[in-house]
Parts: structure tokens; C-alpha cells; sequence
């Protein structure tokens, strides 16, 4: 089973937040294919599926973003999922808007949510993707709880669907392969 985890803040009031752009790649991915994630599990909502003849389960933690860690290790202990089978897709300041970034492990990098996840699962071995939201010239809190302008939005939409294409394609053949058609 691969566990797949977009962050994002709960409520309606982050729906289309920069920092929900992981909720947003999950809700995409399981309109795609067909997945309902909307039963409480560990902290999080969550689906199960299977895709590429693989079973799946998409997660969205509900912890809100700082606290994502306590949320993803229980899901990873209550299904017995090893960290190679963990992906985590996340916002990130640091790339360009829309720019996509699959990774086989590594750091933070200032990312709170992806930290707290390293910090609870005491490992920075899992995979994640990584969506480029931009840096601010101002305010980083700020920024990443606001909206995407209008101009962004067909941008951010392109992305999703990437990120979606390269979850498809870490089931099908293995996350090397995505990292060499995505990155």
C-alpha cells in the first residue's frame, strides 16, 4: 500500500489557500480516480483506492499544517506503511509558481508541516513532492494563507494536474521514473 498525504489547513476559510495546495493535488487526484476522501482515520481524512493496480490511501491531515506529524504517524503505523511508501506533497516557497519538484527524501526546508512530519516519524527518508508556490517580497505567513490571484489560478490548475500525472506514475513504474519525466 502507498499512503499518499497532501497538506493543507482544515476549514473553509484555507480551501484556496496557497498553503492548501497538497488538499488541493488529493482532491484532484481522487476526483481522477474515483476516490472518496471523506472518512475520519487518524486525525485526517482519507480514502482508499486502487490505482495502477496498486492500493492507495489519500490522506489530508486535519491537524492543520504546523502539526501534520501527529496525523501522518498514525496512519503510517495503523497501516503498517514503511516510509518508502509514504508521499507527501507539499507547497513550497522556494520554487517557482507551478514548478514541480519530486524528491526521494531530504529536509524541511523550512516547510513546518513537512518538518513536523520528519520530526514525528524521527526520519527524513519518505518521499514528497513539492509545488512551487513562489516567494513574497513581503510577509511569508502572510502570503502562503492567502488566495491565488486570478492571473494564477490556470498556472496552479497545470500543476495540479502534473502532480497528479507523477502520482500516477510513482504507482505505474516507481518514483525514479517520475522523478526523470517531472523534475
Amino acid at each position: 500500500m502507498k499512503l499518499i498525504v497532501g497538506l493543507g489547513n482544515p476549514g473553509k476559510a484555507y480551501v484556496n489557500n496557497r498553503h492548501n495546495l497538497g488538499f488541493r493535488c488529493i482532491d484532484h487526484f481522487a476526483r481522477v480516480h474515483h476516490i472518496s476522501v471523506k472518512k475520519r482515520r487518524a486525525k485526517a481524512k482519507a480514502g482508499m483506492g486502487e490505482v495502477a493496480e496498486t492500493s492507495v490511501l489519500l490522506a489530508k491531515p486535519q491537524t492543520y499544517m504546523n502539526l501534520s506529524g501527529e496525523s501522518v504517524v498514525l496512519l503510517v503505523r495503523q497501516f503498517g506503511v514503511p516510509l518508502e511508501d509514504l508521499v507527501v506533497i507539499c507547497d513550497d516557497l522556494d520554487l517557482p509558481l507551478g514548478k514541480v519538484r519530486i524528491r526521494q527524501r531530504g529536509g524541511a526546508a523550512g516547510h513546518k508541516g513537512v518538518q513536523s512530519i520528519i520530526a514525528a516519524l524521527g526520519s527524513r527518508e519518505f518521499p514528497r513532492i513539492r509545488v512551487g508556490i513562489g516567494r513574497p517580497d513581503g510577509d511569508e505567513v502572510s502570503y502562503v494563507l492567502s488566495d491565488f490571484t486570478p492571473e494564477e489560478k490556470g498556472v496552479v490548475k497545470e500543476a495540479v494536474a502534473t502532480v497528479s500525472d507523477a502520482l500516477y506514475s510513482i504507482l505505474s513504474e516507481d518514483i525514479v521514473a517520475a522523478m526523470d519525466k517531472y523534475n
